[in-house]
């Protein structure tokens, strides 16, 4: 297997309104490639947020970020710079973590809520403290998680994000 150092490279999308924090673990290397969250094609993030707020579908970076900041969402990354060998994140080592201060200091977060096993166990093990609200697991949006179909991932999802 072969690792790669790798540094996110885009910021966190949030305002002083978000209630929710989304943390996925890494970007992709697709995500990488365009610079912005869930961006590869077979992920199934956007479609499941989209249906859980029944609202339009977004497709480009600047309707994904105004579609969260109308539902409230605050989205990131628990990783700011890692080792990993492509997109897999049961390569990922050598973590360090991003400061959730950034986020939680702006905005209200009411919950936090992890994209898959890999970010709430990298969450709790790097950036979780006390003072922070509780931590959701949710199950992945990720393809490689195909035992959850689209709608039992949105009953799921819906009834951590729609407080």
């Amino acid at each position: 297997m072969e690792y790669t150092h790798v540094t996110h490279t885009f910021g966190p999308v949030y305002d002083d309104a978000s209630r929710i924090l989304i943390l996925g673990s890494f970007p992709s290397v697709k995500s990488r490639e365009q610079q912005f969250y869930y961006g590869h094609p077979q992920n199934r993030f956007w479609k499941v947020l989209a249906a859980v707020f029944e609202d339009t579908l977004p497709e480009t970076i600047p309707q994904k970020k105004a579609f969260l900041l109308e539902h409230h969402i605050a989205l990131w990354d628990v990783i700011a710079s890692c080792d990993i060998a492509g997109s897999s994140d049961s390569s990922i080592r050598n973590v360090t973590a991003n400061d959730m201060e950034v986020i939680l200091k702006t905005a209200d977060i009411r919950r936090i809520c992890a994209n898959g096993d890999t970010a709430y166990r990298l969450f709790s093990k790097y950036c979780l403290t006390a003072e922070m609200p509780e931590v959701k697991k949710l199950p992945s949006t990720s393809p490689a998680n195909a035992a959850w179909n689209l709608e039992r991932l949105t009953q799921c999802w819906a009834q951590e994000l729609l407080l």
